[in-house]
């Protein structure tokens, strides 16, 4: 979905001990599965046997990267340009997901996505409270920075040529099921169907980047998840009432149109997305959707829907996401953002962590790797840069959305110049801006001062509080 977060956390650094207070917010023949060693998160004794890591004669590692969006191509192409022999699956390339599209500043760079893939840069952003009030969120931008905004089916689809370019095979294909080997150096077996007959492919690891409905996720067991369902249509508008969105997003809050998210206005190339979600009430979603049609009824009277879209969201990471040679990242693994629901950065950087980590403990490909080696090199890396993030912004989901009076609350600290900077520092950059004493006091009292003057109290209260 990919807003920026009208609250103080995008990223926290794990290993920041001494923060600031604004820390705080801001091919063989498959085996039985009975026989499978990888039956439980813990290593078993065969996985422990080969930490060693034999080295491969005569080929190199291969790998299945199942999914393309941004986690499958980041990770396909880290990987193929790593000299791994890598394979990307895609069920439907053509497709796109309901999705925000906004993406940080930063992942631009990292990623080299080229400008002229980017709609529109978004240089203002409204937040509009239950009562209407209404918050400029954008008045401390700098003159050269903005949200970029984007179509998934674009970023898509040039990340997955880029994959291949890299060096990966690009498979459009529905992945059906995924037989697990009988030893730490056995074949993972993947079978999908292609052309309207049924293929297997044997490979060494497994990368599933396949979405929140993971297959690659419930063959290895690896628990499940709340999903939210995001609902968006998208809205060719009249000349001059596009004109009005040109550089402009909008979010809403209210029970009107989320009893526990929010609601936006995204602008597009020539369309805008508005949409809704809900991890509680899913059943009710068009309800939600027709509030928030009528909350921007006389901005977008005229309009022409082009698309309809729905999707479902997840809220926390998997139980499990790692077990034997797979790995899970993006979507799959549960990698978005409470409050803001922002998850394409942390897909295609769960994705490249991974293919990283692939690539350094199979020495470029030469060698086997290990379940061990994955937990190692991402999981452990993953959580170490980001866990803390994931936490923080669940509290404080709990503390904001809960009813209409907190976001009220939520909406009047936005007003603060000194929160949005370091939102702002925090998003755009996924780095811990670098806070002021004072001002971080007088943050935190204002909150406070917010909280209290709408009654809002309680164990989360108390919980943000410690």
């Amino acid at each position: 979905m990919a807003a920026a977060t009208p609250l103080y956390l995008q990223n926290k650094p794990h290993h920041h001990h001494h923060h600031h207070l604004s820390s705080l917010f801001s091919s063989s023949l498959p085996f039985s599965i009975k026989t499978n060693p990888f039956s439980t998160s813990k290593p078993s004794s065969l996985i422990i046997s080969s930490i060693s890591n034999p080295p491969l004669s005569g080929r190199k590692l291969r790998a299945a990267v199942i999914g393309g969006g941004p986690a499958g191509s980041s990770a396909a192409e880290t990987l193929a340009a790593g000299g791994i022999e890598t394979f990307l699956f895609e069920r439907s390339p053509a497709s796109s997901k309901p999705c925000g599209g906004a993406i940080p500043l930063c992942m631009l760079e990292e990623f080299s996505i080229p400008p002229e893939l980017v709609d529109r840069r978004v240089t203002r952003m409204k937040i509009i409270s239950p009562s209407n009030l209404t918050v400029d969120f954008g008045k401390t931008l700098k003159p050269n920075e903005y949200i970029a905004m984007l179509r998934r089916e674009v970023l898509d689809s040039f990340l997955r040529r880029r994959a291949e370019s890299a060096g990966a095979t690009a498979i459009t294909a529905l992945v059906t099921s995924l037989d697990l080997p009988s030893s730490p150096a056995s074949p993972y077996v993947i079978h999908y169907n292609a052309g309207g007959s049924r293929h297997s492919l044997a490979v060494d690891v497994v990368i599933g980047a396949d979405g929140a409905n993971s297959r690659v996720a419930k063959s290895i067991k690896a628990g499940d998840y709340s999903c939210a369902i995001a609902f968006q249509e998208r809205i060719k508008l009249p000349e001059e009432k596009m004109e009005y969105y040109q550089d402009l997003a909008e979010m809403y809050v209210g029970n009107d149109v989320s009893p526990d998210f929010y609601a936006w206005v995204f602008p597009k190339c020539d369309h805008v997305a508005v949409g809704t979600g809900t991890v509680c009430s899913k059943q009710n979603i068009k309800l939600y959707q027709r509030g928030i049609r009528e909350r921007v009824e006389p901005k977008i009277s005229g309009g022409k829907v082009i698309k309809v879209e729905a999707h479902p969201i997840p809220e926390h990471p998997r139980p499990v996401r790692i077990r034997g040679r797979v790995a899970l990242v993006g979507d799959a693994a549960g990698y978005v953002t409470k409050c803001s629901g922002e998850g394409i950065y942390f897909a295609a950087k769960s994705g490249k962590m991974c293919a990283e980590a692939i690539l350094k403990a199979s020495e470029g490909g030469l060698r086997m790797i290990s379940e061990e080696d994955l937990r190692r090199e991402y999981l452990k890396e993953w959580d170490g840069k980001y866990l803390v993030t994931y936490r923080l912004l669940d509290l404080l989901h709990r503390v904001f959305y809960g009813s209409n009076a907190a976001r009220e609350a939520l909406v009047e600290l936005c007003g603060n110049e000194y929160v949005q900077r370091m939102t702002f520092e925090s998003y755009l950059y996924k780095r811990l801006a670098e806070g002021d004493g004072w001002e971080d006091a007088k943050m935190v009292f204002n909150t406070f001062g917010s909280l209290i003057r709408c009654k809002i109290v309680g164990r989360d209260v108390q919980a943000l509080r410690v």
